[in-house]
């Protein structure tokens, strides 16, 4: 019977430590719609993936990013420029790209529609690292009226902000 208790006490503290860090942000259009919430989840591989689904959108390619402060005010530009903080320039193809804020443009269909499934090494969901979404003064998505073209400084040329969403802990 002791044997039985302790290893369902190892079982219990296994199972906390592996449990992941969420966020959360509902992201909103400039006329304050909601288009979508994205969820960012740590997983054991120390890559963090961020899912959801998006509405209300222009048809067509868009810069989609990170940015350092989590403030979408009504023009988006309280939340600042890209999340860099490993100070990497912006890109996949730039030199000593890319930084945390980077991620894959978003292609919107007709209907207004897209489905998030990414990736990304750069960044943390778990609060106190460097890398975290949650540290600071927080962080934002934003969705851009263009393309990222992956090598301009210090935004890719993706125009102006279309959505913006504040990324916070998921309860």
């Amino acid at each position: 019977m002791r044997s039985l208790i302790l290893a369902a006490g190892f079982i219990v503290l296994a199972t906390g430590a592996m449990a992941q860090s969420k966020a959360t942000a509902e992201l909103k259009d400039t006329s304050g719609n909601v288009v979508g919430t994205l969820t960012l989840t740590d997983t054991p591989s120390e890559t963090v993936l961020i899912t959801g689904e998006l509405s209300g959108l222009p048809e067509g390619v868009h810069g989609f990013h990170i940015h350092e402060y989590g403030r979408c005010e009504p023009n988006f530009d309280a939340a600042g420029g890209h999340f860099a903080p490993d100070g990497h320039d912006h890109g996949v193809m730039a030199l000593h790209g890319p930084h945390g804020g980077d991620l894959p443009n978003l292609h919107v269909s007709a209907d207004g529609k897209a489905v998030v499934e990414i990736f990304s090494e750069e960044i943390e969901v778990k609060p106190g690292d460097d890398e975290s979404v949650l540290g600071g003064q927080g962080t934002a998505f934003i969705i851009h009226a263009d393309p990222d073209d992956y090598t301009s400084q210090p935004t890719g040329n993706a125009g102006g902000r279309i959505a913006c969403g504040v990324i916070t802990p998921a309860s």
